[in-house]
């Protein structure tokens, strides 16, 4: 009987590791897809690659609550939301996208610091997230890190050449700070 749950255990640890080097290699290609790529071919990618951000590895039923709790966003009801964030992240500290949704919502409800706090988890865990990269910028801004704020839109850029609200985002910050020192 020991001998047969071990064997099941591996077998389910080989099959996460195979599902898992799978997305990572498709999201390497993809990533080496969009730094090359402009325009209509560059969002076709970025899609693809909010959908496996989007979709748990492992547990279709983790899926299901982060489009739950997106759809708690879409209807404005943020603190429901954020609720199932929490849950999903306390389900699976290692989804980058479950922090980046809860990030989402905490920038929404004016909890800054702690959408910010969110953002470095989902960037620890994804370092090429440039939708958290992007957010990161919003928080700063409101933060008044206008410096750090520039940074991460430039940061989005490298990632995410085709990306329009960096450049946008970047022109604006460089006019808020040309008004504060005036």
């Amino acid at each position: 009987m020991k001998k047969l749950f071990f064997i099941c255990l591996y077998f389910l640890l080989s099959q996460f590791n195979a599902n898992s080097n799978e997305r990572d290699i498709r999201l390497n290609q993809l990533f080496n897809e969009l730094k090359i790529n402009q325009s209509n071919v560059a969002s076709i990618i970025e899609q693809e690659i909010w959908t496996l951000w989007s979709t748990h590895p492992t547990n279709e039923k983790l899926t299901a609550r982060l489009e739950e709790g997106s759809q708690f966003v879409r209807s404005q009801q943020l603190n429901k939301a954020k609720k199932i964030f929490t849950e999903v992240i306390n389900l699976d500290q290692n989804w980058a996208e479950a922090w980046n949704k809860r990030a989402t919502v905490l920038y929404m409800l004016g909890e800054f610091q702690q959408s910010q706090d969110d953002i470095d988890r989902v960037l620890a865990l994804e370092a090429r997230h440039f939708g958290a990269l992007a957010g990161q910028g919003l928080v700063n801004i409101q933060l008044k890190n206008y410096e750090k704020a520039i940074r991460s839109y430039q940061e989005a850029k490298k990632i995410y050449p085709a990306m329009r609200s960096p450049e946008i985002m970047i022109k604006q910050i460089e006019k808020l700070i040309k008004e504060q020192t005036i």
